[in-house]
């Protein structure tokens, strides 16, 4: 019988959680949920030193808002916590000793400045085999002097012994065999002279203490699978070991290197999921949840940046993605990050949202205050407007005027529609409207033909004009839709000269006593 599957994300509270780090959560809950399996989410705090207030509630957030659930983790804990490495520090250093014992490891007293000087003075620098045994460590040292060293507090640190002239052969579900030779490995520091390990011994003993079946992560941790096959070996835990898939990389739009917060700042696009505020610097950088952006459509988006159904569908809901998903399927050349591809997913997805969903957020944005209470009247006007939308953050602007007169006409289209004769022109539609029945917006339109025809006008001459009139813009929904939603009274007070000639230029007024031939 096969084991079940368990897989973990294992994020650290570092900053913002990247885009590049949503998506290999998704991955890991697509896994597991079509397997049957169990997710983890384990926070990975062991570096002290790069820890910032905030991040891990951050990373707890952003992953709730992309409807990325956790069976186990720090939020709901389970049978093998915890799930945050700090509280977990006593499990490491056993381990640690127990590699030392059966030489694998060792302890190292070379301090900070020592290793930078040699790092200075030789090209390339690394610990391995064909330097650790000029260095200041329990090899070199010999029991006794390290002993008396331990003795005084002498700072130290345990890395790992890597052995030379090995070829470390490894199967990686999306690379297929990945083959490393040992001489180009350095000896890692498995455990810290603050007492608290590195990721690569903490990762290795908590996946198998944890029972994880499969390492999904990123590309960048590539370069360590090696070091961490060597751990399990050693360890003893070989035969358990997971299986690894490393992920492609997000690369810029260019295609050139990895994507950036700052390529984001460059190009005007979030590489966050949500709004992040440096508790250090202050500064402010943007979410795709702040930009308007539907988490459905953030995670669609996500899926298919490295991984594609074999099909030509595009459109996943996250059931679907689970049931399309597989491994076999995800790239391992570096994914193209395309923002104009995410903004139209989220277009897509803002099409099929419930009128009632656009108005709810139209009122949080906008304030109930400043909108009527009448909510079919705010749902039919975000329905009208649906289909022209990017973001929901777009609603406000987009249904402006529904609530309020236009203050100002779109410039370019005055210049290019107002005529002398478009006073009268639409004086004359006006007139007709007075007794009208402004309920459908088909009637409105069927006035409006009558009038044309029977006066000989180019509709556009009065349609163009019209539209500004009521809206203040070029575009937008159906002109007679706009009509029957804000009513007759309305409709009336902005067509009425009084009301617009304050807002036209002087030279662009016109006759408005003109009127066409009856």
């Amino acid at each position: 019988m096969n084991n079940p599957v368990r897989v973990r994300f294992a994020p650290s509270p570092t900053g913002p959680l990247h885009i590049g780090g949503v998506r290999t959560a998704l991955y890991n809950y697509l896994f597991a949920k079509k397997s049957g399996g169990s997710l983890i989410l384990r926070i990975e705090d062991t570096d002290q030193t790069r820890f910032v207030p905030g991040a891990g509630e951050y990373i707890t957030e952003a992953l709730q808002w992309c409807g990325i659930a956790f069976d186990e983790g720090v939020e709901n804990g389970g049978p093998y916590g915890p799930y945050r490495q700090s509280e977990r520090k006593d499990l490491y250093k056993p381990y640690a000793e127990q590699l030392i014992r059966q030489g694998h490891a060792y302890v190292a007293f070379d301090t900070a400045e020592e290793l930078e000087a040699l790092r200075k003075a030789e090209a390339n620098f690394q610990v391995d085999a064909s330097t650790r045994m000029r260095m200041k460590n329990s090899l070199t040292l010999g029991a006794a002097g390290t002993e008396a060293l331990l003795a005084a507090g002498t700072p130290y640190v345990i890395r790992i012994l890597i052995p030379a002239g090995e070829q470390i052969v490894m199967q990686d579900l999306i690379r297929g065999e990945v083959s490393v030779q040992t001489d180009i490995l350095d000896d890692k520091v498995l455990f810290k002279s603050d007492g608290m390990p590195t990721y690569h011994l903490a990762n290795v003993v908590d996946d198998h203490l944890m029972h994880i079946s499969h390492v999904i992560r990123g590309e960048e941790w590539l370069p360590s699978a090696p070091l961490h096959v060597l751990l399990y070996r050693y360890l003893g835990w070989e035969d358990s070991m997971p299986r690894f898939a490393h992920l492609p990389l997000l690369l810029r739009p260019d295609g050139n290197g990895k994507l950036s917060k700052r390529d984001g700042d460059r190009l005007g696009f979030p590489v966050f999921p949500l709004k992040w505020k440096d508790p250090h610097t202050g500064e402010t950088s943007s979410g795709y949840r702040e930009a308007g952006f539907l988490p459905q459509a953030f995670v669609n988006f996500l899926a298919l940046l490295g991984w594609n159904p074999g099909t030509e569908q595009e459109l996943f809901s996250m059931e679907d993605l689970v049931n399309a998903f597989t491994l076999d399927r995800v790239q391992k050349a570096g994914a193209r990050f395309d923002y104009e591809k995410a903004k139209w997913f989220n277009q897509q997805y803002l099409k099929d949202l419930p009128p009632a969903v656009l108005a709810g957020s139209l009122a949080a944005q906008t304030g109930s205050g400043r909108l009527p209470s009448n909510e079919v009247f705010l749902e039919k006007a975000c329905d009208l407007v649906r289909e022209r939308i990017t973001f929901l953050t777009d609603l406000p602007e987009a249904t402006a005027y529904f609530f309020e007169d236009p203050a100002s006409y779109d410039s370019d289209m005055l210049k290019k529609r107002w005529k002398d004769e478009t006073p009268g022109l639409i004086a004359g539609f006006s007139a007709l409207l007075e007794e009208a029945d402004f309920t459908d917006p088909e009637i409105l339109e069927g006035i409006f033909k009558q009038y044309v025809e029977t006066n000989r006008i180019n509709s556009g001459a009065v349609l163009a004009p019209l539209r500004m009139l009521l809206t203040g813009r070029a575009g937008g929904p159906g002109v007679f839709q706009i009509m029957s939603l804000i009513g007759k009274e309305t409709t009336l007070r902005r067509l009425n000269p009084a009301h617009y000639l304050p807002i036209i230029p002087d030279p662009l007024v016109g006759n408005i006593t003109d009127r066409p031939p009856s």
